[in-house]
């Protein structure tokens, strides 16, 4: 039986491939403050602006593709039983061949109900104003916006807490719930955390290695320490 092998990803990640992180210098995301355009508050004030600013985002993933880091997170599971759970809302992870990916806060080609959390449905083109669920109601972004509860973190920390081997990339973890996540691994398990400028991770784990490279050079480095194991 593989060994379970978690995965953390987080912006870093995505940006070798071109996609902007979430949060930039001064609290702007593709120029807009992020609380415009990531926030219920956003949402009730200008929903126009909202499903415009995530419909160029969507239109930006048929313009990019998944870079080193992503493949090779992908190739771990010929050697572990790998799951990634990512703060990103892209798909790259999967486009790079990763059968088990859990997304923390939502996905960007999928859209639910203003009604109700749990009305998902696909979506590869342009989210409009009308545009209506099947349930009637308008359809928005398929994202966890501040402020608003993290479905998935439960099934996260399951994942977590039965991790044999750990690989924290492309994130700080500074941004809770998520960053809360480490607290429930092993206290023994092997943790890799892949940051070119690595801030300190709060954590009483007996074994973290900070590995101060790119997320495609750690991920690399990284590869060649487990497929041995």
């Amino acid at each position: 039986m593989k060994k379970k092998l978690v995965v953390l990803s987080g912006a870093g990640v995505s940006a070798e491939s071109g996609i902007k992180t979430f949060r930039d210098a001064g609290g702007l995301w593709e120029g807009h403050n992020v609380m415009e355009v990531a926030s219920p508050e956003g949402w009730r004030k200008n929903p126009a602006l909202v499903l415009d600013f995530y419909n160029k985002r969507r239109q930006q993933l048929f313009e990019v593709v998944p870079n080193k880091a992503h493949t090779i997170i992908a190739e771990l599971e010929n050697h572990f039983d790998v799951t990634v759970i990512t703060q990103n809302v892209d798909d790259l992870h999967e486009r790079a061949g990763s059968t088990k990916v859990l997304h923390l806060h939502g996905e960007l080609l999928k859209a639910r109900s203003v009604n109700n959390e749990f009305d998902i449905v696909e979506c590869t083109g342009d989210i409009n104003e009308g545009d209506l669920h099947t349930d009637g109601h308008q359809l928005r972004p398929h994202i966890v916006w501040f402020g608003e509860a993290v479905p998935a973190i439960p099934e996260a920390i399951n994942i977590v807490e039965k991790a044999d081997y750990l690989i924290i990339i492309g994130t700080s973890l500074q941004v809770y719930p998520a960053a809360g996540l480490i607290d429930y691994a092993k206290q023994t398990i092997p943790i890799y955390y892949i940051d070119p400028n690595p801030g300190s991770i709060p954590s009483t784990h007996y074994y973290i290695e900070n590995i101060k490279l790119t997320g495609s050079e750690g991920m690399e480095l990284v590869y060649e320490k487990l497929k041995t194991i």
